[in-house]
């Protein structure tokens, strides 16, 4: 691999010394569209088993042969689908398949090719300068360009338009096309072209595609102008905007070669894997705050629970970067924690998943039921629903009602909150030691953990204990009272049996 790499390398530094066209012929080049590079390249990184879509996790067996197998056939591709699903970064990472170097006709505004020139600039240039002309080589890294379709995006935008300033200094006709001012398009003549949120693009704007794609010329204020761009245009949709916004006309959907559905992680190990990888954390806080893996799955699946929720719009989805923002606030509400107390080094603790609220209610689009609710309130349901979800994968079962005389698992822990009916409070901003000491004061509780999960290090040990706590509690065998300062555990009938004592 790494002699591929310094071979490479050297081959395109003697291609870049190269400065002009006769240069360029007699070094043997040969011109490819930017389709064959996609294709050729993808082709040699497949035989030599390299990964092209760095970064892309869940899509291996689904999305990205559908990817390759579009780039193989040549075609202009739709990536459709929910918000945050790595729409965008796929086609960003395409740059990867095109040639390190291009060389273009210097000058040029639109990459006009050496050996293929199409404008008019680059034809007379060539014509008079012949195997004198300048060329410049373009690297991959700009020959990616983006624009997000918005409602007042122009024909102008996007091909071009007739500019009366040129014409002027210029001194020149509007009959003479070289008063046109190309649009974003045009000037990414043999790049790769993102559309972002196709629909929201006007109906007009579409159509102003067509020839584009199909034909490859372009009319400009009563110039027909035939110019074979080069080009690999990928759109990127969402389902909702087919009904909502917007829609893809049909004309515009048939000539797009390959539309692919994309998806959000179906496990929780994938989504983890996002989560880490795409998290902003500081160093600090990675080096004094530990994250239990269990805080990282409850994380996880209170996204996969907003997926699922009545009040939440499925429609809308719930983007990945739902959790990435909650994961950062996660280990900031620890961090600030830590820098009140004093302490050096901190643990999460389950009652920090109060502090990603703020990231949870920005992300999601409730129907009617859930602004009836309230989004502060869907967000505690849908914590309380992950931790209900997580909890029967480690421990036993929480029944709502058990035989008579029948002794349950988590009898010792209820009667200890039953005969020490005093307040149980965990302070959120109480330092490390004090943490430990009152979940110490529920001594059942350690054995419980350790009885059906023996191998929970000593680091997470009292995450584990706090979980046990909040899963009794949304089973309906403790109650919870959240303060400002932290959150109260009791036994649900002990305030009501010592009232009639």
């Amino acid at each position: 691999m790494k002699r591929i790499e310094k071979k490479e390398l050297k081959v395109n530094m003697n291609i870049t010394s190269i400065k002009t066209l006769g240069q360029l012929k007699k070094s043997g080049y040969k011109s490819k569209s930017i389709k064959d590079e996609l294709r050729d390249n993808l082709i040699d990184k497949i035989k030599i088993k390299e990964t092209v879509f760095t970064g892309v996790h869940g899509y291996e067996d689904t999305v990205i042969p559908e990817l390759e197998r579009a780039i193989l056939s040549r075609h202009n591709i739709n990536l459709l689908g929910l918000r945050g699903q790595a729409k965008t970064r796929l086609a960003r990472l395409m740059l990867n398949l095109l040639d390190e170097y291009i060389p273009i006709v210097e000058g040029s505004e639109i990459n006009d090719d050496p050996l293929s020139p199409i404008s008019r600039y680059a034809v007379e240039l060539i014509d008079k300068k012949e195997d004198k002309t300048p060329i410049s080589w373009l690297h991959r890294n700009n020959r990616f360009a983006e624009k997000l379709a918005t409602p007042d995006v122009t024909v102008a935008d996007i091909i071009g338009d007739v500019d009366p300033i040129k014409a002027a200094n210029l001194k020149l006709s509007y009959a003479d096309d070289r008063v046109i001012h190309y649009g974003m398009i045009p000037r990414a003549n043999r790049c790769i072209f993102v559309i972002n949120e196709l629909p929201d693009l006007q109906a007009r704007i579409q159509v102003a595609l067509f020839n584009i794609l199909q034909e490859g010329d372009i009319q400009i204020r009563g110039f027909k102008l035939r110019l074979s761009l080069d080009m690999q245009f990928v759109f990127t949709a969402n389902p909702e905007d087919y009904t909502n916004r917007g829609s893809i006309v049909t004309p515009l959907k048939d000539r797009i070669g390959s539309q692919i559905l994309t998806h959000y992680p179906e496990t929780i190990k994938i989504a983890k894997q996002i989560t880490s990888q795409e998290a902003k954390l500081d160093q600090r806080q990675s080096e004094s705050i530990f994250v239990p893996e269990l805080a990282k799955d409850i994380l996880e699946q209170i996204v996969f629970e907003a997926r699922n929720s009545e009040f939440i719009d499925a429609k809308s989805g719930v983007s990945a970067r739902l959790s990435i923002t909650a994961f950062e606030n996660l280990l900031s509400t620890a961090e600030r924690r830590l820098i009140y107390s004093g302490d050096t080094k901190t643990s999460i603790r389950m009652s920090d998943f109060i502090g990603i609220i703020p990231a949870i209610t920005g992300k999601i689009e409730l129907v009617y039921e859930g602004e009836q609710e309230g989004a502060y309130n869907v967000a505690l349901t849908l914590l309380g629903n992950a931790i209900k979800t997580l909890y029967p994968t480690f421990f036993p079962k929480i029944k709502k009602i058990e035989k008579q005389g029948a002794e349950a698992p988590y009898d010792n822990i209820i009667s200890w909150f039953f005969n020490n009916n005093s307040d149980f409070d965990i302070l959120d901003d109480v330092p490390e030691s004090d943490y430990a000491s009152i979940l110490k004061k529920v001594k059942p509780l350690r054995e419980f953990v350790l009885e059906h999960q023996p191998d929970v290090t000593k680091s997470e040990i009292l995450f584990w204990k706090e979980f046990v706590l909040w899963s009794l509690v949304e089973f309906k065998k403790l109650s919870k009272y959240r303060y400002a300062e932290g959150t109260q555990f009791k036994d649900p009938y002990g305030n009501f049996i010592s009232g009639l004592k």
